[in-house]
């Protein structure tokens, strides 16, 4: 009798406690040892070797990763594309250098920059490969939600007068130098100290395709301290400033299908104080922030339209001079409708968080410590879940594979 209790008590504690670290269906690409690795089914793949890859990125539909070979000096920065279906690395021209590339939101074709010249991908073999040119100038870049045209920026001048506006153009994708195709977009008129820049980049397009968002760039020693978060709309008439940040791009993102833009605003380029988690509806009627008094906001993540995931840390006021503290935050889960605000992550002393990032309902992070740049990446199948350790020693967060949704 005692036996079959005791059986029957086995399996009830494993009915309701094996979901919590059941492993969920992610894919995502991520770098250790500077080597380019896949996660897939469960299963890690290395898929370079004896080279120094960076900035890895997924293809529309997943056959394709895009990622830089550099080195540790960063001298150097070929793009190479990996083909998981033929499962090699290639180059889709002799050689291709750039900092900046990006896929195409609707089929397996790249957009690139290389040295004020953008180029995009042929196709050969269904692969990409070959590239044309697209136009001459060009500083910042996105594609347009219809895969067809591109958003582009030029860096304004300096003249006898000051800084010249900054210059934002319409380009379609076979545009092919020609300067009739160069459509004037929207100029920023920017002026000092309110709207003072030089230069547009990171652009974000809203989840239904009818705003852009982007920060304007002073110059070098000011961007590190201000920049100016701004938002278009797609036919280029209605523009508006936003607000005041940092020059990180992953500190503004736009809720999963609603027109709100949430960022970190806050000036100062080091992270002790003022540094507070806003949202604002676009276009802009009204903004509100969410962080506490006492605290910052290093980094967000939208979990719905209602929900937002943020990494934050104690403010530290009392630094003032010597190497700038390390911030050590946790995860904290804000209820916009409620305005509840809840700890979800809780690491250990000299642990911090980073780079929140969620693929349907699941909740992933980079862990890390004051020490070391290496971490494990972290996963909550539900925020109420039990967190568990999806990828150890890592060099960076991974890059999720998610299907495209057009607008």
């Amino acid at each position: 009798m005692r036996i079959r209790i005791l059986l029957i008590l086995m399996i009830i504690c494993f009915h309701f406690s094996s979901p919590a670290s059941a492993e969920v269906p992610l894919t995502a690409v991520f770098i250790r040892d500077h080597q380019l690795w896949l996660k897939k089914d469960g299963q890690e793949i290395q898929l370079t070797k004896d080279r120094y890859v960076d900035s890895a990125k997924w293809s529309y539909d997943g056959r394709f990763i895009g990622y830089i070979d550099g080195d540790e000096k960063g001298d150097k920065s070929d793009l190479f594309i990996y083909d998981t279906q033929l499962q090699e690395s290639y180059q889709p021209y002799v050689r291709v250098e750039t900092s900046d590339y990006k896929w195409s939101p609707n089929k397996n074709q790249l957009a690139y920059t290389d040295h004020g010249l953008l180029n995009v991908t042929k196709i050969k073999n269904g692969r990409p490969h070959g590239f044309e040119n697209v136009s001459l100038g060009v500083s910042g870049f996105e594609w347009f939600p219809n895969g067809q045209e591109f958003i582009v920026s030029a860096q304004s001048n300096l003249l006898p007068t000051g800084w010249s506006p900054i210059p934002l153009y319409r380009i379609p994708v076979d545009a092919n130098l020609a300067k009739d195709k160069m459509q004037p977009f929207y100029t920023i008129q920017t002026t000092i100290p309110d709207l003072f820049g030089t230069d547009a980049d990171y652009f974000k397009w809203s989840a239904d395709g009818k705003w852009v968002s982007f920060l304007v760039i002073p110059t070098l020693s000011w961007s590190m301290d201000s920049n100016t978060l701004s938002v278009l709309s797609s036919k280029g008439k209605n523009f508006q400033a936003v607000g005041k940040m940092l020059g990180y791009q992953d500190w503004f993102k736009w809720a999963p299908s609603a027109n709100q833009l949430a960022y970190i605003s806050g000036e100062g380029r080091f992270f002790v104080e003022n540094k507070k988690t806003t949202i604002a509806g676009i276009p802009i009627v009204k903004q509100r922030q969410y962080t506490p008094k006492g605290f910052v906001d290093l980094d967000l993540e939208w979990y719905s339209n209602d929900l937002i995931i943020v990494a934050r840390a104690k403010e530290n006021k009392g630094w003032k001079e010597g190497p700038p503290p390390t911030m050590f935050t946790s995860l904290y889960a804000i209820n916009m409708t409620t305005g509840e605000q809840q700890q979800i992550s809780f690491p250990g002393k000299n642990e911090l968080e980073e780079d929140p990032q969620v693929v349907g309902n699941t909740l992933t992070w980079f862990r890390t410590t004051a020490e070391q740049t290496k971490g494990d990446v972290w996963v909550k199948n539900t925020l109420d879940g039990q967190a568990y350790i999806w990828l150890r020693n890592v060099d960076s967060p991974p890059i999720f594979f998610t299907p495209q949704q057009s607008p």
